[in-house]
């Protein structure tokens, strides 16, 4: 396909356009915000492969303008921001963005992780040797649409969701630990890897279970890891 289009959104222009520099010299095309409302905007009106975002914006913060891309869209978001706390990086991540990075950031680092969001993004399910249909349960994936049903309702998710539950629909019954998920998703070292995990499996619990609490179809193996179960 053509180059990504990125959106850079932030009300600090000199991060916009540093942050521009170094996507354009790795080939994305550059759309460009400056609070959230205007990001939205753009992403109603473009075709948006992937979005940084910043929390702390005028008019409409980061927070909400993820809320409401989450209600039609599942692009990866990689939320920027100054606060560092544990408490915010999982916010971040419960109110539906992939990926957090704490100010001021190496943008080399950055990178990677545009280029890793992007990657699962625009490939997941690509894997010829699979059928495109796996099943358990009531619970359903077709990986060459990429669309997740329970008991028939299709299930909205997040990129970053839907390879999780890929990756472990497609070894049913088999244990992945923490590390080894963090490591085949976010394709990078599973360091401090806990939270982030923990908590978008807890999103996708609250989504494909009856009762989260309960659940029927991912289930945790104490100490091990998370597995999800043939039924």
């Amino acid at each position: 396909m053509d180059k990504p289009n990125v959106l850079v959104v932030d009300d600090d222009k000199e991060i916009v356009e540093s942050t521009a520099i170094f996507l354009a010299n790795e080939g994305y095309n550059i759309l460009k915000a400056y609070d959230g409302i205007e990001a939205l905007e753009i992403v109603n009106r473009e075709a948006v492969h992937l979005i940084i975002l910043d929390i702390m914006m005028p008019r409409l913060d980061g927070i909400r303008a993820t809320l409401k891309i989450r209600e039609q869209q599942n692009i990866p978001i990689i939320i920027i921001s100054a606060k560092s706390q544990d408490t915010d990086k999982i916010l971040g991540l419960n109110i539906g963005a992939d990926d957090y990075v704490t100010k001021p950031f190496n943008p080399l680092e950055l990178m990677a992780r545009v280029k890793s969001q992007l990657r699962r993004y625009m490939s997941l399910g690509n894997i010829v040797e699979k059928p495109s249909q796996i099943t358990t349960g009531g619970l359903s994936i077709d990986t060459e649409s990429k669309i997740v049903t329970v008991d028939g309702e299709q299930v909205k998710l997040t990129a970053t969701e839907y390879g999780i539950i890929e990756l472990l629909i497609s070894n049913l019954n088999r244990v992945f630990s923490i590390n080894e998920i963090y490591e085949r998703i976010w394709k990078e070292p599973g360091f401090n890897a806990e939270n982030t995990v923990a908590v978008h499996i807890r999103r996708i619990r609250e989504k494909i279970e009856i009762n989260p609490k309960e659940p029927k179809y991912l289930k945790v193996v104490w100490g091990i890891g998370y597995k999800i179960e043939k039924i």
